[in-house]
């Protein structure tokens, strides 16, 4: 362990020997230990000024373990800058006073007896994490509440277009199909444009087609009279209609049946439709937004998709990248989402290391954007400090078949290092903001041997 000031450890444990050997494995130059016998004299130890760990036992006379937890945690929460992290250390292998401790807000729970290896490592990890939350170079999250609403959020060429695109058509009653992976956001797409329409003041509402059974879409979107099937009690009225003057999102638009098609171009053509059971017609004005996932061009070819609605829905296509095509903007994303998940979950997460935030860079993202937000939501409900490391978040990435290419391009292994190292530096170099120092950490080598690489490719 290391730092400019000394490293405040409490232990308090009604055992002299346990005390002693934890002593002995802590020991360290800059770690300043002190013991406390009881939970009476732990807290009067902690009245005396800040402590950045605390190893506290459960049975202990006067106070036990879990009303000393109870007491700090009632002075503030435990996870916040100032506070100790707690490490609750017993030999009672108890999973309800283990559950309650981590309730309480305790760092982590180990049993007696304990891995000398384990203290350490915990040790090690606490003291990093003060370093890191008192480092002014931590990527933090400050947004306002007016910033933390529902918008599109990114600083790349490609969002941008989109954006200026969004503001051309605003106003126009132009049908928009809306393309892209799942999970690239594009129901908030369509809402931006919603909002952004002199339609903003009325309702937009969003309807999944692969959701609903094939039997149901069509009472969905356009209602039913009384009596119209059995269990049709009362004349229902349907999206288009509830959507009158506004928008209404049609998601999933590539799993809608033929039949059903058929209807759908028949409003968007004359703006009039027939509840199911019904005979007169019924005068709408309302803006179609489509989106799929899927590629229409290739179902029309296939005869899975009207020719005639593709082109009704296709006046005005946008194309919603996937995540890993625009990764400058996982920045911005990830303090979003750090930032609103903060507030949802009470928790004082206020940043994120860059370690973490250039792992998060690297990840391929194969769900998009609700796969980024799932992670930082997961890490953040999770999290035992007020600034997120790369261990918090749990990326997997689906196994795919390996594909053989026909035939292969073979380069020399020489020329395919260098290629790979080259990408790696730049990429460090751009999660760091261009620190060379914390780039060189990044990739685990030294200062000297990052200046002379970056010399030898020609990079600035």
């Amino acid at each position: 362990m290391s730092g400019k000031r000394k490293f405040r450890i409490l232990i308090a444990d009604d055992e002299a020997a346990l005390r002693s050997l934890l002593c002995e494995i802590l020991a360290e130059d800059h770690v300043q230990l002190e013991e406390a016998v009881d939970g009476l004299e732990a807290l009067a130890k902690l009245q005396s000024g800040p402590f950045d760990l605390m190893f506290l036992d459960i049975k202990m006379p006067r106070r036990d373990g879990l009303g000393v937890l109870e007491e700090i945690r009632s002075r503030g929460d435990l996870r916040s800058p100032g506070m100790p992290r707690v490490v609750v250390i017993t030999a009672f292998g108890d999973f309800d006073i283990a559950l309650e401790a981590m309730r309480l807000g305790a760092y982590e729970y180990v049993n007696k007896p304990f891995d000398i290896a384990e203290i350490k490592a915990l040790a090690d990890k606490v003291e990093s994490l003060r370093e890191l939350e008192e480092e002014a170079d931590v990527v933090r999250a400050t947004l306002s509440e007016e910033k933390l609403g529902e918008r599109i959020v990114g600083r790349s060429e490609k969002m941008l277009e989109i954006i200026k695109t969004i503001g051309r058509i605003a106003d126009s009653p132009v049908t928009v199909l809306l393309t892209g992976e799942s999970g690239t956001g594009k129901e908030l797409v369509a809402r931006t444009l919603h909002r952004a329409s002199q339609r903003g003041g009325k309702l937009f509402l969003p309807v999944n087609c692969a959701a609903i059974p094939e039997t149901l879409l069509e009472s969905e979107l356009f209602g039913y009279e009384k009596g119209a099937f059995t269990g049709a009690q009362a004349r229902t009225l349907g999206k288009f209609e509830a959507a009158q003057g506004g928008t209404l999102l049609l998601d999933e638009i590539g799993d809608m049946s033929l039949a059903l098609q058929a209807k759908l171009l028949r409003v968007l053509q004359d703006h009039t439709f027939m509840r199911v059971g019904g005979k007169e017609s019924i005068k709408v004005d309302v803006r179609v937004i489509a989106a799929t996932n899927q590629d229409i061009e290739g179902m029309v070819k296939e005869g899975r998709f009207r020719e005639d609605l593709y082109y009704r829905l296709n006046v005005l296509t946008l194309a919603i990248p996937p995540l890993r095509s625009r990764r400058e903007d996982i920045h911005d994303l990830t303090l979003y989402f750090l930032a609103k998940y903060a507030r949802d979950y009470g928790k004082p997460v206020q940043g994120i290391s860059k370690e973490a935030l250039q792992r998060l860079w690297s990840h391929p993202w194969p769900g998009n954007v609700r796969e980024l937000e799932n992670a930082v939501a997961r890490a953040v409900a999770q999290s035992t400090g007020t600034i997120l490391l790369p261990e918090e978040f749990e990326l997997t990435v689906p196994e795919k078949e390996e594909e053989v290419e026909p035939n292969p391009v073979i380069v020399p292994l020489s020329v395919a290092t260098a290629q790979l190292e080259q990408r790696l530096i730049r990429d460090a170099l751009h999660a760091s903001g261009g620190n060379q120092s914390q780039a060189a950490r990044l990739l685990q080598i030294s200062r000297q041997t990052l200046a002379t690489k970056m010399k030898e490719y020609g990079i600035q």
